[in-house]
């Protein structure tokens, strides 16, 4: 068979994929931002939110001192100022904390307006938290919109791990301007196999942990096998609980016994792409956003000299 991905670029050390172990440390923010008058009345909602930061965040840095693996966790501003403690300790652990918008709010459901100020003001938090920009971001539900590029490149954003459209590493340019995108796929959302919760209008059929390490093995050896790159998106509240944090190390030390394979935050696989870029050993896809605007011309409707005739 020939290789089903093209144009795969080369992963240090001559590993076979690179692998991101990636959490969205959503928390309580979006309860707060799509129930801004009746947050306070979700309790249950709440409690199962907030396990993330108070129960499975301790829970997993100490998986990554067990295991030696360093991971990013996406985090919105607003979590980054409640949870500020929490925040601290993923860095201090080693960790790379990232952006995940400021109250979990979808951009393309936003004005354009109103998307740069809420990114503005996850920003802002971050740089007060750390002192520096943050490298990378995730678009909150993966709602990247037709601004969202221009408005991360002229922030001082390096790289995006929102879009779904290819197995490795590209390039978005907007004009002359370009983006590290680092893309993922829903199968290797957490989203899907667990969350259940009248109050985010959100009832999936609940998965067994080793219906999802199956969903997740599935995709790894892909990538394994023909060079990708496999990047989780789970959710602390979530994957975080024991008998799937379980199934997660099972899953790690399947990885690590097969061999060849690079373990990387979302920043160093960004770092590497750019380095291949700079030494001219990779060239990957570019891809041009927003590709169009809508409606497209094919929707404009027949021609005036045609419309209302009756066809024959």
């Amino acid at each position: 068979m020939s290789a089903m991905i093209q144009n795969p670029p080369p992963w240090p050390d001559g590993a076979r994929c690179a692998v991101a172990i990636t959490w969205d440390l959503d928390a309580d923010s979006g309860l707060n931002y799509y129930n801004p008058d009746r947050a306070d009345t979700l309790v249950a909602s709440q409690t199962l939110t907030r396990y993330g930061p108070k129960i499975a965040v301790p829970r997993l840095l100490e998986l990554g001192r067990r295991l030696d693996l360093r991971q990013t966790f996406f985090v919105p501003g607003w979590c980054i100022e409640r949870y500020s403690e929490v925040v601290d300790s993923i860095a201090e652990h080693g960790h790379e904390v990232a952006l995940h918008g400021y109250l979990h709010e979808r951009p393309n459901e936003q004005s354009r307006d109103d998307e740069q100020y809420w990114l503005e003001r996850a920003i802002t938090a971050y740089r007060r938290q750390f002192d520096r920009l943050p490298l990378g971001w995730r678009a909150p539900s993966f709602a990247f919109s037709k601004h969202s590029l221009r408005f991360l490149i002229d922030a001082g954003i390096e790289y995006d791990a929102s879009l779904l459209g290819d197995d490795v590493p590209c390039l978005l340019r907007n004009g002359d301007d370009t983006l590290v995108e680092l893309p993922t796929q829903m199968a290797l959302d957490d989203w899907p196999h667990y969350m259940h919760s009248p109050d985010f209008n959100c009832s999936m059929p609940i998965s067994a942990p080793q219906r999802a390490l199956e969903v997740y093995r599935a995709e790894f050896e892909a990538a394994w096998e023909f060079g990708g790159l496999w990047i989780s998106v789970w959710h602390p509240f979530l994957s975080g609980r024991p008998a799937r944090l379980a199934a997660i190390v099972e899953l790690i030390e399947y990885m690590r016994e097969k061999g060849g394979v690079w373990f990387a935050t979302t920043a160093e696989i960004c770092a590497h792409v750019k380095w291949l870029l700079k030494t001219e050993q990779w060239e990957p896809r570019v891809e041009l956003l927003p590709a169009y605007e809508s409606p497209i011309p094919e929707l404009s409707g027949p021609p005036q000299s045609t419309a209302g005739k009756k066809s024959l």
